[in-house]
């Protein structure tokens, strides 16, 4: 008993440490960069807002949302803090601005986190086709994935081009140096992920895993978590010269070995650290990397950081 009460002792401190080196990086360098007062008038439609015959897929910075299907998962007041990491639905999210989506689904063709399940998939296109027939311009990233020990929902490419088909983007390496308003009228890129399945091949409607890439680690530990994204942010070409969208999660996770196990609690070490972490890529010269940027609870702000910059490279401002 008292060796473990010795270890959450100093798994305690070790937070509050790591807490505080990101707090004090933050008021030695502050959260200034390129754009970053420069807030869409419209969040709904800020794609549009900056001209989508100006606006190349490569110079956006893409507001995503982690785990984006959890707002209703599991059973509210008992499982669901463990894995909710969201409290907006799909279609709020997209007003709110969120341009990746971040959806997990099981055999059944429900969306889950972990072993606990919520809502049908048809929740998220109804969600998604909503959005899209209410705007003209706003470009979605849906990435789908077959949940980790799940198996693949049968015949699901079938359901997915069915219910998409008119608005999707198909794969295409060209794609990351064309306009919006050479895309349009299509609108959707489908990231589709399959445990077992064949993943889609080129010139299909859906993209394969390499086109979204990251560097996801398991830790609680805010400072951590913020170096190792600058770390491998850093190791990525500009965004100008590749063919693949690389995510940075501005996440942590709860830890089975730390009495803290719910969410919302355990992310907000890092969550207001957005706009810092921004300041650090222009700091560490790799704010040409930076492409999708993704996010626990997304608010409005993390979307004005993203937008602000995308605004600072469409007018040259970095």
């Amino acid at each position: 008993m008292g060796a473990q009460w010795s270890k959450q002792v100093e798994r305690r401190k070790l937070i509050a440490d790591e807490i505080k080196t990101l707090q004090d990086l933050y008021d030695s360098c502050g959260c200034t960069f390129p754009g970053c007062d420069q807030p869409p008038s419209d969040r709904k439609n800020w794609m549009a807002g900056l001209n989508p015959e100006k606006l190349h897929l490569n110079k956006i910075v893409w507001p995503g949302t982690h785990d984006s299907g959890t707002n209703k998962i599991g059973i509210k007041m008992v499982s669901r803090p463990f894995a909710q990491c969201q409290s907006l639905s799909i279609y709020q999210q997209l007003v709110l601005g969120t341009r990746l989506l971040d959806i997990r689904v099981n055999e059944n063709r429900k969306v889950c986190h972990g072993i606990l399940t919520t809502y049908n998939i048809d929740v998220v296109i109804n969600d998604v086709k909503k959005f899209i027939s209410e705007t003209q311009s706003e470009i979605i990233i849906l990435e789908i994935r077959t949940e980790f020990g799940q198996n693949d929902p049968p015949e699901f490419e079938k359901y997915l081009e069915e219910q998409l088909g008119e608005y999707l983007i198909h794969q295409d390496d060209q794609v990351f140096n064309k306009t919006v308003a050479e895309i349009l009228p299509k609108r959707i890129i489908c990231v589709w992920k399959p445990q077992k399945s064949d993943p889609p091949k080129a010139g299909s409607p859906f993209w394969s895993s390499g086109y979204l890439k990251d560097n996801w680690i398991d830790t609680d530990l805010p400072s951590t978590k913020f170096e190792s994204n600058l770390k491998f942010l850093g190791q990525q070409q500009p965004v100008g010269s590749r063919k693949y969208f690389y995510r940075v999660e501005n996440t942590v996770t709860p830890q089975a070995d730390n009495p803290i196990l719910c969410v919302k609690p355990v992310t907000n070490r890092i969550h207001g650290y957005a706009r810092l972490f921004i300041t650090q890529c222009f700091s560490r010269n790799i704010a040409d990397r930076l492409q999708v940027f993704s996010t626990d609870f997304i608010d409005g702000d993390f979307v004005e950081a993203c937008v602000g910059l995308t605004w600072a490279r469409v007018e040259g401002k970095c």
